[in-house]
Parts: structure tokens; sequence; C-alpha cells
């Protein structure tokens, strides 16, 4: 099986990814790596992404952008 993520602009356009996207044999290798360079995406253009595998879309698009990606699970803990 092959993961593979599909770069996007806010409107659904594929583009091209700032970093060399590569194939990855779990879904865990291919979200952490998306975690890992989501930055260098975003500055370079992508603002979404959507998992696919085999071809078969799994999940997206899910924004790169921290304000609308970060949920209440994802909310750092309160400081005492």
């Amino acid at each position: 099986m092959a993961w593979t993520w599909r770069f996007e602009k806010a409107d659904g356009t594929e583009v091209a990814p700032a970093v060399a996207a590569e194939e990855f044999s779990t879904q865990g290798d291919a979200e952490s790596w998306v975690g890992e360079e989501w930055k260098e995406l975003l500055e370079g253009g992508a603002d979404q992404v959507t998992l696919f595998e085999d071809g078969t879309k799994v999940y997206g698009p899910m924004s790169l952008h921290a304000e609308q990606a970060a949920g209440p699970a994802d909310a750092p803990p309160e400081q005492a």
C-alpha cells in the first residue's frame, strides 16, 4: 500500500509542494511527515492537504493553518 498527500490551495486547486513529497508505507508515517513539514508546506503555498491510500481518498482536506487546524484537543494546557 502507498500513502500519499495531495497539496492544495484553499479553493482545492492542486499545488506543487515546497518540500519533496514521497510515498509512505503506513498512514502513521504519512501523518508524521506532514506533522513535521506542515510549516514549510504552508510557506510554500499549500493551504490544505488530503491523504490518499493507493489513490483512494482517506480524509481531507485538512487545513495547514494552525488557527483552523487546531481543535480543543490540540489546545495547549492552561498555565497555573
